[in-house]
């Protein structure tokens, strides 16, 4: 790998970072929708996705989600728990999509699903009840925040070198 990717991918595990700490401050809908974020951070991850390659968009995701744990909530809560298995089967959802003829808007939709079942497999998993009852009403939000990060990450691929 050479420096610029180094620094460019650096800057975007920054931005990343960065992003996922602001939205960790705005509350949604006065929470309605516990633990509902849009994703910000993950325009960054999709952006190296296309940009980099899925082992860059690894490293962007998963360096996030350390950083923001060790700074937020300390590594190994539940809370780190939940954003890493999303993260995990998001990316690794993301990537599998690509390869389809879905848009980048329809591979982050794929993404922002993964990304819920995924906290929400691992919450059933640690806490031991059964919470499948509130995925419909989280996918529906998924989606609609899939196409809001979908629509961004494309823009920016198309205006950023």
């Amino acid at each position: 790998m050479d420096i610029k990717k180094i620094v460019n991918i650096s800057m975007l595990i920054s931005i990343s970072i960065v992003l996922s700490i602001i939205e960790s401050f705005i509350p949604l809908f006065n929470g309605v929708l516990v633990g509902f974020k849009i994703g910000l951070a993950n325009i960054i991850v999709l952006y190296a996705l296309y940009k980099y390659g899925f082992k860059d968009a690894i490293y962007v995701s998963i360096i996030r989600v350390i950083v923001v744990g060790i700074l937020k909530t300390g590594l190994f809560s539940i809370t780190f728990s939940f954003s890493l298995s999303g993260a995990i089967l998001s990316i690794i959802m993301m990537r599998l999509a690509k390869y389809t003829k879905l848009s980048i808007i329809g591979v982050s939709i794929v993404g922002a699903v993964s990304h819920t079942i995924g906290q929400l497999l691992i919450a059933m998993i640690i806490l031991k009840i059964n919470i499948m009852f509130y995925l419909p009403v989280l996918i529906i939000f998924s989606i609609i925040s899939g196409i809001l990060v979908g629509y961004i990450s494309k823009e920016l691929l198309e205006k950023v070198d």
